[in-house]
């Protein structure tokens, strides 16, 4: 199945946590961890509509890698996959 998003909507594939720490340690998958705030863009939405009847531009494009605010993005999984789903002025910057 492919996701469409609408709007200014943003389709993420966040990145996956490490599992050992830089010291060497390995965290368990009981451990908690925290939702990334770091992804990759997979799919745009066409912009917001404006009350102008025109669509506002989106800053990102498919394929830059992200960073959001930790407690906006929706939650999805598809075809075993977990994305996010976040709305554009949810992005914080954009990672060179």
């Amino acid at each position: 199945m492919k996701l469409n998003p609408i709007s200014d909507n943003i389709i993420v594939l966040p990145k996956k946590q490490e599992s050992k720490t830089k010291g060497g340690i390995l965290l368990p998958e009981s451990a908690e961890k925290e939702k990334p705030q770091i992804g990759k863009v997979v799919a745009v939405g066409p912009g917001k509509l404006l009350a102008s009847g025109e669509r506002s531009k989106i800053q990102v494009k498919k394929g830059d890698q992200i960073l959001f605010s930790k407690y906006s993005p929706q939650e999805i999984k598809l075809d075993g996959e977990e994305y996010f789903i976040l709305r554009e002025d949810e992005i914080i910057a954009i990672i060179n």
